[in-house]
């Protein structure tokens, strides 16, 4: 089962990242300056990710990533660089595999 961590960055801000089971990192956050915002942020995840057309899938300079927008269009989250397309789908599958039910570690 995933989960998200939420920390604190050293500009104090605070960052989620969403894990999958394994631990990798599947998603990752902007920076929040208060934690409910960051919780926010963490809900419209579990929300916006069982919507397919809201992952933006793009190519990068050395490989593929994804953005997960809000029903406005606001980036709410990153993916890491895949190196391959099949890679970056295996990604966003597990964004909508893991975010609904996903526990929170607060690290912060």
């Amino acid at each position: 089962m995933g989960k998200f961590e939420i920390k604190k960055d050293k500009a104090g801000e605070f960052r989620f990242n969403l894990k999958a089971g394994n631990g990798q990192v599947i998603l990752s956050s902007e920076g929040y300056k208060a934690k409910p915002s960051c919780m926010n942020g963490v809900e419209s995840v579990r929300k916006n990710s069982q919507f397919d057309d809201r992952f933006e899938r793009k190519q990068a300079s050395t490989g593929h990533k994804f953005n997960l927008k809000s029903s406005n269009g606001q980036i709410i989250g990153v993916s890491e660089i895949y190196t391959t397309v099949a890679a970056m789908e295996n990604g966003i599958s597990s964004v909508k595999k893991n975010a609904p039910d996903a526990s929170i570690d607060d690290q912060s």
